[in-house]
């Protein structure tokens, strides 16, 4: 990745601020809220900049916090073991169970092919396959399937008779687009769809005791991505890019020939896609279970570890002793992302515990702003900064900070909380924003203006629905 300016600025200007902000002859706050400050700061402008990767940069807690007596290396490193790092660990594995077997493009094949091959229908298909995958697994793997099977499509439009035109252009717009909005979408359905969801989980755990379970979630989750994807499908066909007239016959050839590739279902898909069941059963009815069998005392984490150990454990060869993963199988793993779960934790404790959060409670409690107000503002900001950093850090640096804002306008912190942390995966206009608008940006057959036309439209609805959201729903669901 190249060094760019921008990075090099921030290697230095991050540390430099820490130390300046150190210095100070005065308190901004308090000592060691000054020294959480500080430490804050450093780490907000390298992930802002990416100056070095945003996983090293969740390392800085587990060195300062204990060098600068913020908190003592033991109270720090149990952040980077909280529960909630293991309840997405076992989704990464079974995602990569998904992945390995090809399980993942087999289910997304199946879904097109069913939808129909009239052109918005091919859309709708490969909207709804991306959406699906991108609960369970990587927005960035769920894009990365879906992309070869849609060029594909798109190819047979450029060598038909007429070439390509302005209609074969709308529908190329659409189908990349539509790809890579819904996987942005799809994700926020799940507790582990998108890391931003589990960063707020594990912080209502560690630091208020509020548990959301994985079921309580998809109540919220599930229609807001189903209406999120609707909504993106009917800005790409029916305003900003029609394929009215638009006919090919063939598509349904090449999604045939793929599944062909793919051969019938194997013995390890049938493996996984077991496993894979059992889990998401014992996620949906986990409360339930635990009403019949008090004893069980079954949380997600738990049900996420067992199902990844099954994957590494229960051979689906026992004779020739054939496992699923081995364990060499996780150099693809996000352990980064763990890693960025970590840090985010860590950092709002120390806010907490230093007087932060604190100190922009009573302040809110203080202003005149009125709760609506003061929740619309927090939405468009998460949304439109999460344009141009990373979705996660935002997430772990603001998270704490919101929820000190709820305690002060003395309403339940996951009224703001759930709203703001969902928008934080609803960035639709810039190709850096997210993996699946950079990857289909790559494709070559889409210009920034088309994606930050259509993504500005859906951001504003995107902000509409995450109001409505706060205002009616959340306060029913809890």
């Amino acid at each position: 990745m190249k060094f760019t300016k921008t990075k090099k600025i921030g290697l230095f200007l991050g540390p430099l601020l820490f130390l300046i902000i150190t210095s100070l002859p005065f308190d901004i706050i308090s000592n060691k809220a000054d020294e959480v400050i500080s430490i804050a700061t450093w780490m907000i402008i390298w992930w802002i900049t990416e100056a070095v990767s945003i996983s090293v940069t969740a390392l800085l807690p587990l060195l300062l916090f204990p060098l600068l007596k913020v908190m003592p290396i033991q109270e720090v490193g149990a952040n980077y073991g909280s529960p909630i790092i293991f309840l997405f660990f076992g989704g990464f594995v079974l995602a990569l169970a998904l992945e390995k077997v090809n399980l993942h493009k087999r289910i997304a094949l199946t879904i097109v092919k069913l939808t129909g091959t009239t052109p918005n229908r091919v859309i709708l298909g490969f909207m709804i396959a991306t959406g699906l995958l991108s609960m369970w697994i990587s927005n960035t793997a769920s894009t990365v399937v879906m992309l070869p099977i849609a060029l594909s499509v798109i190819r047979l439009l450029i060598n038909d008779e007429d070439g390509f035109t302005q209609k074969d252009q709308n529908f190329a717009l659409a189908v990349m687009l539509g790809i890579a909005f819904s996987a942005n979408a799809g994700g926020i359905a799940t507790v582990i769809g998108t890391p931003p969801n589990s960063v707020l989980i594990g912080l209502l755990e560690n630091e208020y005791q509020i548990e959301i379970s994985f079921l309580k979630w998809m109540s919220i989750g599930l229609p807001f991505s189903i209406i999120m994807i609707a909504f993106v499908y009917i800005v790409l066909v029916k305003i900003m890019y029609p394929n009215k007239e638009l006919t090919f016959t063939t598509s349904h050839t090449i999604i045939d020939e793929e599944l062909k590739k793919l051969g019938k279902i194997s013995k390890r898909e049938k493996h996984v896609l077991f496993i894979f069941g059992i889990t998401v059963t014992l996620w949906i009815f986990r409360s339930l279970l635990n009403k019949v069998l008090p004893d069980l005392k079954l949380s997600d984490t738990l049900i996420s570890m067992l199902s990844a150990i099954a994957i590494f454990a229960i051979p689906f060869n026992y004779k020739k002793g054939e496992f699923i993963l081995e364990w060499k199988d996780t150099n693809q793993l996000s352990w980064g992302i763990l890693i960025l779960f970590g840090g985010g934790l860590a950092l709002a404790k120390g806010m907490s515990s230093s007087g932060i959060v604190s100190l922009v409670s009573s302040g809110i409690a203080a202003s005149n702003l009125g709760v609506f107000i003061t929740a619309s503002v927090l939405i468009v900001l998460m949304l439109f900064m999460t344009e141009l950093m990373s979705n996660v850090a935002l997430v772990a640096v603001l998270a704490p900070v919101v929820a000190g804002i709820a305690t002060g306008l003395n309403i339940p912190i996951i009224y703001i909380l759930i709203p703001v942390t969902m928008a934080s995966s609803c960035a639709f206009m810039l190709p850096m924003a997210t993996p699946p608008n950079a990857i289909v940006f790559a494709s070559g057959y889409i210009k920034v203006k088309d994606m930050m036309k259509t993504g500005f439209i859906l951001n504003c609805l995107a902000v509409l629905l995450l109001i409505v959201l706060f205002k009616y729903v959340i306060p029913i669901v809890f």
